[in-house]
């Protein structure tokens, strides 16, 4: 029992990268980045590679697509000693089924990338993840001008509100497969996006190089050798911060949403509400009770008709007890999401506006856990340790320069702000008199640990309803 609980705690610390190289000497390339797990692809299958890696401390998987030739791949992966074996791609809704079984059989260790809609939610494995993904950034037209969201702000494709969901469901490792768009050189600073972008909300983004930045750091090109350390220095530090990242939210507005309501797709209502910088938590129907709703102020039913009565019962005695029910117009449902369906549809978007309106409208100014200025090219997730006042902030920069003068007003008056960014030494944060908090400069990320003052020092006046910033920038 004890050694089958280190190798599953060993799979949920595993930070995976694609690696499409069969030379053992470009493993060195390993050296200063926190990448232990490696994902090849069948032309990059070798035994000398396997071996080189295992000394390392770096799990070699094998990527397995769907096929007739796909059960002896999994006899050959044995062979070469692999670690495990990634089976990516649609298997169909029953998942790899005997092709995993046989894998584990062969004392290899799996992990399932299917489509989003294929996802087991109800999986026991240490790891689970889907190759779909978008790709995180700011959303540009053909014009090159950034598309705009219901909220006005620049539209950003982000995996964060499906990354949401899949935390309210599973307490496994969540991979996110999304590789950058074909035939583009990506900068680094998109690469930081798509980190952080997972790492924020406590999954990780299976990092995948563009051919061009590939082809040159396999070469040792001196500027690709720089984006490869700037990678790395952003995944160190996503991971150092783990702990944080895998805290739960503590935001006042809990959002009800299910697999069925758009809980597996991107651009949704998780997505809109959390473009405003509203924190929020994430409540799966089955996890719906008292428990849950601990700590929310409003509560959000995207999808009525699917709760069952007890669930329905437990948004009600919510309200009775004083919370704010929101629930979707009368007679909306969301539609049957497709298998390779990864966003919402245009039109959806639209149904979801009516929603999105009402909260908008009930939220006003208020201040469900903080508010945030000067952050339009950012998402952010607010969080606390179980049993503790201290709160913690992540904040990811999609856009390709850094951003200066973000304000922070935290719902109650703070002691202490700590400020935590890639490659700087923690700073103290100065706290204004009326408990605002300022940022003079965002790069690709940033987390701030927030200490409260204790209740008999909160201010008397303090309340949830907030005005524009008061003291001058």
């Amino acid at each position: 029992m004890l050694l089958a609980f280190l190798l599953i705690a060993a799979m949920a610390d595993w930070v995976p990268a694609r690696w499409n190289s069969a030379d053992p000497e470009l493993l060195a390339l390993l050296a200063d980045t926190p990448v232990n797990c490696l994902l090849l692809e069948r032309d990059s299958w070798s035994k000398e590679l396997v071996g080189s890696a295992a000394k390392r401390n770096v799990a070699a998987l094998g990527v397995i697509r769907p096929g007739s030739g796909a059960a002896r791949e999994v006899v050959k992966a044995g062979d070469l000693g692999f670690a495990g074996v990634v089976f990516e791609g649609n298997f169909g809704e029953a998942g790899a089924g005997p092709l995993r079984t046989a894998a584990e059989e062969a004392g290899l260790k799996v992990v399932e990338l299917p489509p989003r809609g294929y996802l087991d939610l109800g999986s026991k494995a240490p790891v689970i993840g889907t190759y779909q993904g978008v790709w995180a950034g700011i959303h540009t037209m053909d014009d090159g001008s950034a598309k705009a969201a219901p909220t006005g702000a620049p539209w950003i494709d982000t995996n964060t509100g499906f990354a949401r969901f899949i935390r309210a469901v599973s307490g496994a490792a969540l991979w996110i497969g999304s590789r950058p768009p074909e035939g583009q050189v990506i900068p680094p600073t998109r690469y930081s996006q798509a980190i952080g972008d997972a790492g924020m909300v406590g999954a990780r983004w299976i990092v995948a190089l563009d051919a061009d930045l590939e082809e040159r750091l396999f070469e040792r090109e001196a500027k690709a050798l720089a984006a490869w350390k700037e990678i790395g220095g952003q995944l160190r530090f996503w991971e150092e911060h783990r702990e944080w990242t895998l805290a739960p939210p503590c935001g006042q507005l809990a959002i009800v949403v299910g697999a069925g309501a758009g809980g597996l797709l991107s651009n949704g209502i998780l997505d809109m509400i959390t473009a405003r910088h509203i924190p929020l938590r994430t409540v799966a129907p089955r996890n719906l009770d008292g428990v849950s709703m601990r700590g929310a102020r409003i509560a959000v039913n995207v999808d009525p008709p699917a709760l069952s009565a007890a669930q329905t019962a437990a948004l009600r005695q919510f309200a009775r007890d004083g919370g704010m029910l929101l629930s979707a117009p009368p007679g909306w449902t969301f539609p049957e999401q497709r298998p390779d369906q990864v966003t919402v549809d245009d039109e959806d978007v639209e149904k979801l506006d009516d929603i999105w309106h009402g909260v908008n409208m009930t939220i006003g100014r208020e201040n469900l856990g903080i508010r945030l200025f000067n952050v339009a090219s950012m998402r952010s997730e607010l969080v606390s340790p179980p049993g503790s006042r201290t709160t913690i902030l992540h904040l990811v920069n999609y856009s390709d320069y850094p951003v200066e003068n973000v304000t922070i007003r935290p719902l109650l008056h703070t002691r202490q702000a700590t400020l935590h960014a890639p490659g700087r030494e923690p700073e103290e944060l100065e706290i204004f008199e009326n408990g605002e908090i300022d940022i003079a400069e965002v790069g690709a990320a940033a987390i701030v640990v927030l200490e409260p003052l204790g209740d008999e020092e909160q201010p008397a006046t303090r309340t949830g309803t907030e005005h524009q910033p008061g003291h001058a920038h």
